[in-house]
């Protein structure tokens, strides 16, 4: 039976490529509606680490229609600012910027956000928002502290800033879990092993994937590998 060695070299090699992702700074990236529709119930194994999300995120629509140009940029600017002076002052609020890749946002980006609106004489900037999701987070209390926080903040002129719809989940570093995905792996193999007694084994394929994951509820991740493990004769 090969299941003993090539699964102690499948985790040697998680392992280091967990530490190399470490060492190069982990991402956060956000579970998006694309990447959840990948998940298929007859072809992702059954096999998952379950985690709860790092964050809660939404996008928001900081929009202003003041006729002026020169006004409506800076009605836009100064409400920029609001939003990062207020995210400051509450912990539980973070500003991004990015589609499946958060990036921090600060000031120095003010201007690069701003964009033509689809109407006339109308100006948009596009931000995300976020939460730190706790252990005992609630899904409505972490969507609240997000609207508490648009509510609260202070918009100059004739700007708004609009919450949309869709709530996303994001997972920083996932290949940091290889390790205990693969762990839960090889538990299981042996399981399927011993429960079919001597003379079989086990061949697990796939393990130098890397993990992938889908949205298991509302604040919480399933991560995995997109294993294949096979049921062999074992060869004398």
């Amino acid at each position: 039976m090969k299941f003993g060695s090539a699964l102690a070299g499948a985790w040697f090699a998680a392992t280091l490529l967990a530490g190399s992702a470490a060492a190069q700074g982990v991402e956060e990236l956000v579970v998006t509606a694309s990447r959840l529709s990948e998940y298929d119930p007859a072809e992702t194994p059954s096999i998952t680490l379950t985690k709860r999300a790092d964050n809660l995120i939404t996008k928001v629509t900081v929009i202003c229609d003041t006729r002026d140009q020169s006004q409506r940029r800076s009605e836009l600017r100064a409400t920029l600012r609001n939003l990062i002076r207020m995210a400051a002052q509450d912990k539980s609020i973070t500003l991004g910027i990015g589609d499946e890749v958060v990036t921090a946002f600060d000031e120095t980006m003010l201007d690069s956000v701003i964009e033509p609106d689809a109407k006339a004489d109308t100006s948009r900037a596009t931000l995300l928002i976020k939460t730190a999701v706790s252990p005992s987070d609630s899904f409505d209390a972490a969507t609240g502290r997000i609207k508490a926080f648009v509510e609260k903040t202070p918009k100059v002129g004739r700007t708004e800033v609009l919450l949309n719809s869709s709530w996303e989940l994001t997972l920083i570093g996932p290949a940091e879990y290889r390790p205990d995905v693969i762990k839960l792996v090889s538990e299981d193999a042996q399981r399927v092993a011993a429960a079919f007694g001597a003379g079989y084994g086990v061949e697990v394929q796939g393990l130098q994937l890397p993990v992938s994951w889908y949205q298991s509820g509302p604040l919480d991740l399933a991560l995995y590998i997109p294993y294949r493990l096979t049921v062999r004769p074992v060869t004398p």
